[in-house]
């Protein structure tokens, strides 16, 4: 049996990410081809310029598939801004032969959805969180249970219909069809989060340039998801308008020398910058950065908490928070964020990767890998959904999954 290939596109603000990988093994991704490329055209995780994003979309497509050799015709593409939003149903259905069946998860998935849903909205996850037969609830898995009556309860995430054509035609600009999207925090949270902490209920929280998209995880499934519209970008923007710097400079002084909590900067440290209007460089404490960068930090995890608040789940989180994304590099972030919170918090990076892994085991890279993750569970439920590429190897198409229970397309 021949391995398939799997392809995932993280469109981000600040970059867009294409990998290719095969499965080897039991469960092992070995990475096959890398294509990283400045973003363009795309603000708070929509599509700005569609030709700009298209063009940077396609620059990234070629890098990986020069990489891995490989031609694309199909990838998962991850998913966000604030245009996302989800909400919780329930789906009832009769069992007519008494014993449970697939079709029967279907139908109650299918009558989960029969919200009103407006017509600008489109469903991207429908994600089953338990079963209730005949009134027992906390029923994992009903497939060959008695019953005549089965609920389940369902998370239901949508976006906005046009901001998702707007990413689908980036994508076919290259000749690349879209065989799902994936919601960023979701796809973060196949490579950071373990199984003891989906159990025990913990928050994946992934900073990315753009924004914040969080994911609250209780006895092994999504509870709650929500896209915030503040980043990494933000605090960059907090120290060119602080420091009189430009963008470019000012990104590059939150990576060297950027702290998250001013008392942990010693008062001496100190460095020198070129501001505008100044003929020479002038020398800025670097406690003065870390307090510019602290006021900003500290209002994303407060937006955070308030978001947890509202969901009502802010008391089932004792595993705490796993936070991700390029941002969590920044140093100081995992103290402020636990007093912040309230919460044990850990940063997480992809991890046991093979292949062409140099720059992806960071924060930064935990959607990208996470997409392949995806694709690789879609893959071991149907894997007869796989078609051949021109180049002779099997490439997987994931368009018309249906049998997939765990992360039901719409």
């Amino acid at each position: 049996m021949i391995e398939p290939i799997l392809v995932g596109i993280d469109i981000g603000t600040t970059k867009i990410c294409t990998l290719v990988a095969r499965v080897e093994g039991e469960r092992n991704l070995r990475i096959l081809g890398v294509g990283i490329e400045p973003s363009q055209g795309i603000k708070k995780g929509t599509v700005v310029d569609l030709a700009a994003a298209s063009q940077a979309v396609a620059r990234s497509l070629d890098k990986a598939q020069r990489s891995s050799g490989l031609e694309i015709h199909s990838a998962l593409v991850s998913l966000a801004g604030s245009h996302v939003s989800s909400v919780n149903s329930r789906g009832v259905v009769g069992i007519s032969g008494r014993v449970i069946e697939q079709d029967d998860i279907l139908r109650a998935l299918d009558a989960a959805q029969a919200v009103a849903i407006p017509h600008n909205r489109e469903v991207i996850h429908v994600i089953q969180r338990g079963f209730i037969i005949d009134g027992q609830d906390g029923i994992r898995m009903p497939i060959g249970m008695h019953g005549y009556r089965l609920e389940v309860e369902a998370h239901i995430i949508t976006a906005a219909a046009a901001t998702v054509e707007n990413l689908r035609q980036c994508v076919a600009a290259s000749g690349v069809e879209v065989s799902q999207f994936v919601l960023n925090p979701l796809a973060s949270a196949e490579v950071v989060l373990s199984e003891t902490e989906r159990q025990m209920g913990a928050v994946v929280c992934d900073i990315g340039g753009g924004t914040t998209d969080m994911a609250i995880y209780i006895e092994g499934d999504v509870w709650h998801t929500m896209v915030l519209a503040v980043g990494g970008n933000h605090i960059t923007s907090d120290i060119a308008h602080g420091l009189r710097l430009s963008i470019s400079q000012a990104e590059e002084l939150k990576k060297q020398h950027g702290f998250a909590v001013e008392d942990e900067v010693r008062p001496e440290e100190s460095f020198n910058v070129r501001a505008f209007g100044e003929e020479k460089p002038v020398q800025v404490s670097r406690a003065e950065l870390a307090n510019i960068i602290e006021a900003r930090v500290e209002e994303i995890f407060l937006l955070v908490l308030q978001e947890i608040k509202r969901s009502g789940y802010d008391g089932l989180l004792p595993a705490g928070m796993v936070l991700t994304g390029g941002t969590s590099l920044l140093p100081g972030i995992r103290s402020l964020a636990s007093r912040v919170m309230g919460l044990p918090v850990r940063i997480a990076r992809p991890e046991n990767l093979i292949g062409l892994t140099d720059q992806l085991n960071s924060p930064a890279y935990s959607t990208s890998v996470g997409l392949l993750n995806w694709a690789l569970l879609m893959n071991e439920t149907n894997p007869e959904n796989i078609s051949v590429g021109s180049d002779s190897r099997n490439v997987i198409d994931i368009g018309r999954l249906k049998g997939w229970l765990k992360k039901l397309l719409p």
